[in-house]
């Protein structure tokens, strides 16, 4: 393997501002990290992460060079053409930043484009980093597409090694083969170096998982919250009003649509009742068994996207 420093750089004033941050943490910094390009049902980590971005000051401690880890065929950069040239390029950015929450306590981001290429190399230089940063725990989040309705809590599924983080919660996998991520192998390699790692999957209904999910995103950025004990409720409060806009518009589209639509919705809402039970409601989620396929939501929802889509693009 090359050499896993040559892949990133720091930047001198975000690394001075980060060894101020550890010296006064003694108990080491928590690193959240999402990466752009792999499953992410509702949207739900680029939501935090776009919010975290904009609502917290902070700023870059290292780089990576995007020119090894992204293909731009794949995913193009945008460029801005103005009447006779180019007058703007918007280059793929993954990097750590040294963000504050709502009491000035100091917290890292990884976030970007999901790389390529290079995934070892690439999770080698992130171990490097974490290590070099005192990182205590690294924790991730995504959405994954569900048989559940709309209509009740989010679910979540903790995995890594500090699950333990997330009492109440309980993964009813057995085993699985799914293809990779490098967000998934960045957890593999950490967990296997000795590092905390915990990531979250909430559960987004198949249905609207092409579309911003704001309930998603909110239950996870509520298990981050928990577990880490950062204090983000300006965060919250723009995805929770944000939820409630998108739980209307939901139902609204529902009430428009056709009988099938109500009754597949109503289906799924008493199998998660049936599964769930009183007590534990919104831990588990329906047994897959009796769920419809992708391909039947997908038919059966293919007009309720489609107006939603186009709806916004108008």
């Amino acid at each position: 393997m090359l050499d896993p420093q040559a892949l990133y750089t720091w930047e001198p004033e975000g690394l001075a501002a980060a060894d101020t941050a550890i010296a006064q943490a003694s108990a080491g910094l928590v690193m959240l990290y999402h990466f752009d390009g792999f499953i992410d049902a509702g949207d739900t980590g680029d939501q935090i992460v776009e919010r975290l971005l904009d609502q917290l000051p902070g700023r870059t401690v290292a780089r990576f060079d995007a020119d090894r880890l992204v293909d731009y065929r794949a995913r193009r950069p945008l460029l801005t053409f103005r009447r006779d040239r180019w007058t703007a390029y918007e280059a793929p950015e993954l990097e750590v930043k040294l963000l504050q929450d709502a009491t000035g306590t100091p917290f890292l981001l990884l976030s970007g484009p999901e790389p390529d290429v290079e995934w070892e190399r690439f999770t080698a230089a992130v171990r490097e980093i974490v290590q070099r940063l005192s990182v205590r725990l690294a924790m991730n989040f995504h959405g994954i597409p569900m048989g559940v309705p709309h209509t009740r809590p989010v679910g979540i599924t903790p995995h890594g090694n500090r699950v333990d983080l997330l009492p109440g919660h309980r993964s009813v996998f057995e085993e699985a083969q799914v293809p990779g991520s490098a967000a998934a192998l960045l957890e593999f390699r950490l967990a296997e170096a000795g590092h905390d790692v915990l990531g979250v999957a909430a559960h987004v209904p198949h249905y609207i998982a092409r579309s911003p999910y704001p309930d998603s995103a909110l239950a996870a950025l509520e298990a981050v919250v928990s577990v880490t004990g950062l204090v983000l409720p300006d965060v919250a409060q723009q995805l929770r009003t944000e939820a409630q806009g998108t739980q209307a518009e939901i139902e609204r589209q529902l009430g428009e649509g056709d009988e099938e639509l109500v009754a597949l919705v109503r289906g799924l809402e008493n199998q998660y009742d049936a599964s769930a039970g009183a007590e534990t409601r919104g831990n588990l989620f329906a047994d897959p068994s009796h769920i419809p396929s992708a391909d039947e939501l997908g038919r059966d929802f293919e007009r309720f996207l489609a107006e939603r889509e186009g709806e916004e693009g108008s």
